[in-house]
């Protein structure tokens, strides 16, 4: 298989070899690093634009904008991850048909994904800013922060479309083994949106609804670079016929999606639980919770990255059915993403607190108080990072093969590892117990996905690992794609 001659017939059409990859050849560890490397700069870019909301609003309106920002973070969360799990289960099928080498089959899984993608954008575009102001309400937001984190929440809703659409953009990038396209449209949207940040908060004077509408924005203009480079890869030469409907590939699009999507659901869920734990204890303790949540995305950042990377690699190969292959990158994958867990486990044990003070006005008469809970918050979270990489690691793995179930038991695991420490610690410790909800869900979610990698891969070895071809390895990892 090499997907990089797939339409070469299309002479107009060039596309940078350098920016796909075909991830059936050659040495695993460079290939998943390489992949990762550009996505986790890509993701640090998206991170930035998150911090310069949050510093901006943090510095420029206040604690209590802050702690607004913050109110919001797990029912916008409700939206969002489903919405970008949903598609990365979506670009499953498309990287198994470029294992497969099977152009039609890659246009068509294309076209049936952008079409839910647009059905499903637009109808919760219009349905959940009508939800934002009761979800508040059922999480007894604090009054004096209500306001501001409506007004955030639902412009964020509303542009789920645009996001959704980002996303599938990015997903089917990544599934052809280019991670530098949505590295250089993330800089796109992070320039923008310091830029839309400055004026719209600060100049304007639109608050942290100016804030949200920066974000919605750049990442528009993230989705339209994407969406320009997409159209230089040969395979992706779309036909009339590729977009009439079929029924059977959506049906297989909603098989891999639809878990990955309701899985997260479930983490959300404990999230909001969490989340309204956390508002009885006040705007102060909502405020540092929300300092040290901005710093997880740093935290993460390249976790999703190698989970991106292993996600590509494993799907391509077991198109290609290449079960030697998917352990040896397997080893390669856990190994990069314990080092970087470490590296970057000390760097926010010594940095952290310096971090921290980005968002938090020394103005502010509470500044001490909420920074050192931020910060008691941030060195668990750091101390615990290695089981969050290794999460993230087998959990692509096992999405990579085509098995969404599995991801779907580990959701419903990290909601209830959420839950209990969110319902039971407090009464022990107090809001200090809160801070090990992360670290505990994280933990329930890694054990069931890293011995449920192992137990496919032994199956995937005894029934059809003396076989070549890609039907016995497919038939034994119980993939939703057959």
């Amino acid at each position: 298989m090499n997907f990089l001659h797939i339409g070469k017939h299309n002479g107009s059409r060039k596309v940078n070899k350098d920016r796909v990859k075909d991830m059936t050849k050659g040495n695993p560890t460079k290939l998943i690093f390489s992949f990762a490397l550009p996505l986790i700069l890509g993701n640090l870019g998206q991170q930035l634009y998150m911090i310069t909301d949050t510093v901006i609003v943090g510095q420029g309106v206040g604690l209590n904008a802050l702690a607004s920002l913050g109110a919001t973070d797990w029912i916008y969360w409700l939206v969002l991850w489903p919405v970008q799990f949903l598609t990365q289960g979506f670009a499953v099928l498309i990287t198994q048909n470029i294992g497969e080498g099977n152009e039609k089959s890659i246009r068509k899984s294309i076209a049936m994904s952008a079409i839910l993608c647009l059905t499903i954008g637009i109808l919760v575009s219009a349905v959940f800013p009508l939800l934002a102001r009761p979800l508040l309400g059922l999480l007894e937001t604090p009054e004096d922060i209500f306001d501001g984190a409506c007004s955030y929440v639902t412009v964020m809703y509303g542009g789920t479309l645009i996001v959704m659409a980002y996303s599938m953009a990015s997903a089917v990038l990544r599934a052809f083994g280019d991670g530098k396209t949505p590295l250089a449209g993330m800089i796109i949207a992070a320039v923008l949106n310091i830029g839309l940040d400055l004026l719209l908060v600060m100049g304007f004077k639109w608050g942290i609804a100016g804030a949200a509408a920066a974000t919605i924005f750049s990442q528009l203009a993230a989705f339209l670079y994407c969406l320009v480079m997409i159209g230089k890869i040969p395979a992706i030469s779309m036909k009339r016929e590729d977009w009439s409907i079929d029924a059977s590939v959506i049906k297989r699009l909603l098989k891999l999606g639809t878990p990955l999507a309701l899985s997260h659901v479930a983490i959300v869920f404990g999230g909001i639980i969490l989340q309204f734990v956390i508002n009885g204890f006040g705007s102060l303790f909502i405020a540092a919770f929300t300092a040290t949540n901005k710093l997880y995305g740093l935290l993460e950042s390249s976790a999703i990255s190698f989970g991106f990377a292993t996600a590509t690699y494993m799907g391509q190969n077991f198109g290609a059915g290449n079960l030697q292959r998917i352990r040896m990158g397997m080893r390669s994958a856990v190994k990069l993403a314990a080092v970087f867990s470490v590296a970057i486990s000390v760097l926010m044990l010594l940095f952290g607190r310096y971090l921290l003070l980005m968002f938090i006005s020394s103005a502010d008469a509470n500044a001490q108080e909420v920074l050192s809970l931020a910060y008691q918050y941030l060195a668990i979270m750091s101390a615990t990072l290695p089981i969050l990489y290794a999460l993230h690691v087998y959990r692509s793995a096992i999405q990579g093969m085509g098995n969404t179930i599995i991801p779907m038991i580990a959701g419903l695991l990290e909601c209830v590892g959420r839950v209990s420490v969110a319902v039971f610690l407090p009464r022990a410790m107090g809001e200090y117990g809160l801070f090990y909800a992360e670290s505990t869900a994280w933990l329930c979610s890694a054990v069931c996905v890293s011995a449920a990698y192992y137990v496919l891969v032994r199956k995937m070895s005894v029934l059809g690992g003396r076989a070549e071809g890609r039907g016995k390895v497919k038939a034994c990892s119980f993939s939703h794609t057959s």
